[in-house]
């Protein structure tokens, strides 16, 4: 007799137990930081992942990295910039400290095919990363052609971006810059938006 009340208030105690959780789940919130990736409190009492290891840290640590940039960093050059964007094509006086540096590094080195072996609306786009040093990773990949350009073009425009681009490096970082671009792809789209003129054909 003894065991049967055992028994049934060991099955009261967790069918109590079991929508005890049920009720907490439904109440609970979803954190909206992915992993729980935000400051670790001492009042935290869920998992978190601290900004800074600590010797005092109790297994294994992973700092959580402030990334201050884009995975992917995208620029538009054109080869005819508006009064309004000019001075951002001018290059910096300075050591490169932050993207508008460089991005406007970046413009001011870009040097257009000349106009008889253009192509008026001719879009190109290449991907490369830089090391801190300034350097480039690898040569530029070329990503995108505007479709239908015949072959000679795109390789005028090829070359006129790799000649310009290697004029221009090693770029000057600051330490802070170097460390945060170091192998982060960059893709440049260049625009030719000139008004190429040809000369009319004579009778």
């Amino acid at each position: 007799m003894l065991g049967r009340i055992a028994i049934c208030f060991v099955v009261v105690a967790l069918g109590l137990a079991s929508a005890g959780s049920a009720d907490a789940r439904r109440g609970h919130r979803a954190n909206p930081i992915p992993f729980s990736h935000e400051p670790c409190s001492v009042l935290s009492h869920h998992p978190c992942t601290p900004y800074f290891c600590s010797v005092f840290s109790r297994g294994p640590c992973i700092p959580e990295i402030d990334y201050p940039y884009g995975e992917n960093l995208q620029l538009t050059v054109e080869s005819k910039p508006s009064s309004e964007d000019a001075s951002k094509y001018q290059k910096p006086d300075h050591d490169l400290d932050n993207i508008g540096d460089l991005f406007a590094a970046l413009r001011s080195c870009w040097t257009p095919p000349q106009p008889d072996s253009a192509k008026e609306g001719m879009q190109m786009t290449v991907r490369f990363s830089f090391k801190r040093s300034g350097d480039l990773i690898g040569p530029p990949r070329l990503t995108f052609a505007t479709a239908g350009t015949p072959a000679e073009v795109r390789n005028t425009y090829f070359k006129a971006i790799n000649d310009s681009i290697d004029a221009c490096v090693p770029l000057k970082f600051t330490g802070n810059l170097g460390g945060a671009l170091a192998g982060r792809p960059i893709a440049i789209r260049y625009v030719d938006n000139r008004d190429i003129g040809k000369p009319d054909a004579t009778p």
